[in-house]
């Protein structure tokens, strides 16, 4: 199923990935603290940045959602990621569609987190049709968290990570029937 998708926010454009975001990914995944609560909290080079690139494309072709890359509609300077993913790594909370977003130190702190995610979450609930989103994050990740309170979000479940053994929070967002 190929997709092609563009929307918008006031502030913010996200799009289905170009070539030449991969640099600027790859800068974003190589700062140990936006990393910090990502898996290990390991950085990632640019093979791996492009790997996971290639996987949210295929996401994209096979199950219709994807991540995005976001950028400022102003200048178009790229800002990093906001989209939807399966929780494969988790599958106790499977069949799930995940919120996630990763941005530059740059971005943080102007709620653009939060406005690229509702433009996210009103994709997948009127135009995907899911019934279900969740959003997983490390314990401990307050910002992450306050991000989804503010999406309306709620404590779903505590986890761990099967493969890290990181203490991990569900959150879910179920849509009215």
């Amino acid at each position: 199923m190929t997709t092609t998708v563009v929307l918008r926010t006031p502030r913010l454009t996200l799009r289905r990935w170009r070539e030449d975001d991969l640099g600027p990914m790859a800068a974003i995944n190589a700062d140990p603290e936006v990393m910090r609560w990502i898996d290990d909290g390991s950085v990632r080079d640019r093979a791996r940045t492009r790997a996971g690139i290639d996987a949210s494309e295929r996401e994209w072709e096979e199950h219709g959602v994807g991540l995005f890359a976001v950028e400022c509609r102003e200048s178009g300077q790229f800002v990093g990621f906001a989209g939807l993913s399966v929780p494969s790594f988790l599958p106790e909370i499977l069949p799930a569609v995940e919120l996630g977003w990763r941005l530059a130190r740059p971005f943080w702190g102007r709620g653009l987190a939060t406005e690229a995610s509702r433009v996210v979450l009103d994709f997948a609930l009127r135009d995907r049709g899911l019934a279900r989103i969740v959003g997983v994050h490390a314990t401990g990740n307050h910002a992450c968290e306050r991000v989804l309170g503010k999406l309306g979000m709620r404590p779903e479940r505590r986890t761990t990570h099967p493969r890290y053994g990181v203490p991990l929070c569900v959150h879910v967002l179920e849509a009215c029937p």
